[in-house]
């Protein structure tokens, strides 16, 4: 299997800098083929607009970043990235929870890469199907709280909430198959000892990385939605409400 990993934090002694080479390590070691995007090493530039597309312009940046990517005139930064994520079988986000969401460069990373007719396009597929279908993806996130503080009833929100932005509407969306996420919580202070668990845990998540059942979001073309794009009456299990609706009904 070929992995893509793609590390935005700027700290290199960071607890997700440490998670990201507990991956890697763990990762060769099963044979994998594993390429890393390390952004801030990169200095990648965070900023989508009209220079990424050697003066291909319009009214439409989305349509004028298809037609740039259509004859390949990108910039080779973005083409680089768009070619490790062609290989590439497993993609893993490795970023910091920062005010509720990924850091700038990450969200630029995607702004910038997924460009129309690449990853997205509007005859293409939606939401389970797509350019990335038959690919995993999942996320490693670190957050300074507690794991109660995002649950239903923590102050901050479900993590599941907070995630679904990333999971259905980046990833599920262009195709993917999307793996529970990794979260390592009271990333502030770590003790070598609670590092070591965490470690651990995230070892054998990665062990299992092949054949883990993924996230099981609703297709958009499954039969659930009706031809507005809303749920059919039926839909959903009992109690589910907000993002929890776009989740399978439990068997």
């Amino acid at each position: 299997m070929k992995a893509l990993i793609v590390h935005a934090h700027p700290d290199p002694h960071s607890l997700t800098t440490s998670l990201k080479d507990v991956a890697v390590e763990t990762l060769l070691a099963q044979g994998h083929e594993v390429a890393v995007s390390d952004l801030y090493a990169m200095k990648w530039k965070s900023a989508a607009d009209y220079d990424d597309f050697d003066a291909v312009t319009g009214p439409d940046f989305m349509r004028a970043s298809g037609e740039a990517y259509a004859s390949a005139r990108l910039g080779e930064d973005i083409r680089a990235e768009q070619r490790k994520l062609q290989k590439a079988d497993l993609v893993i986000l490795h970023y910091p929870l920062w005010w509720f969401t990924m850091p700038a460069i990450l969200k630029g990373w995607i702004d910038r890469v997924f460009t129309y007719g690449f990853a997205y396009g509007a005859e293409v597929p939606r939401y389970g199907e797509g350019p990335f279908a038959g690919k995993r993806a999942m996320v490693v996130t670190t957050a300074g709280g507690r794991e109660s503080n995002y649950t239903a009833r923590g102050v901050n929100g479900p993590m599941e909430d907070l995630l679904f932005p990333v999971n259905h509407g980046v990833l599920w969306f262009t195709g993917f198959q999307v793996l529970p996420p990794f979260v390592a919580n009271r990333a502030v202070d770590l003790t070598e000892e609670r590092f070591a668990e965490l470690a651990e845990r995230y070892r054998t998540r990665l062990a299992g990385i092949a054949t883990a059942e993924p996230l099981p979001y609703r297709p958009e073309r499954g039969g659930d939605y009706d031809d507005t794009l809303q749920l059919k009456p039926g839909r959903g299990a009992e109690g589910a409400s907000g993002f929890g609706l776009h989740l399978a009904d439990p068997v």
